[in-house]
């Protein structure tokens, strides 16, 4: 069965959410880059990775249910922050704001009793609860230390060692 107007549409604009999402994580990493915090940039970088495979992951959907993905230009997004602490308090608030979005699609969904599009949504669903929780605890250790000093450095080393693993393969 082909996948509905409705449903088509708002994972359209999911799509686009989620490439927009991902040059944000890019300026976020050139941003660390520019800053001498290669660990953090790296750790930003697997952001936009990550947010590139959920887009590709809806876009096979879409065309899989026999939809079709209309990508739009991506808006502009931010290139200077504050602080590491600030950075990762807009990217809570932005991950909180792609969580409003997956409910979006899944409520779209449910409407349309698209029980496939609902079911393959609850992986984003899932995800967005790991993504809130990891930047909520790497806030938590970033006040520890008000995001200066030894700590910030510790946690910089820490974030060299991050790898992009595709999730959505699994």
């Amino acid at each position: 069965m082909a996948i509905s107007k409705k449903v088509e549409e708002i994972l359209n604009k999911q799509i686009n959410a989620e490439f927009w999402s991902a040059y944000f994580y890019l300026s976020m990493s050139n941003y660390f880059n520019a800053n001498g915090m290669p660990g953090f940039a790296n750790w930003m970088k697997v952001q936009f990775q990550e947010e590139t495979s959920h887009a590709m992951k809806m876009t096979d959907y879409v065309n899989e249910r026999n939809g079709r993905v209309i990508l739009e230009p991506i808006k502009e997004v931010p290139s200077d922050w504050n602080d590491v602490l600030n950075i990762f308090e807009e990217t809570l608030k932005h991950e909180e704001y792609v969580t409003t979005l997956i409910n979006g699609c899944v409520n779209v969904a449910i409407e349309e009793k698209d029980h496939a599009s609902v079911n393959f949504m609850q992986w984003f669903v899932d995800e967005q609860v790991e993504e809130e929780a990891t930047v909520s605890e790497i806030i938590d250790q970033l006040r520890m230390f008000e995001g200066k000093g030894h700590g910030l450095y510790m946690m910089d080393k820490e974030f060299k060692a991050r790898v992009f693993v595709d999730s959505t393969q699994v």
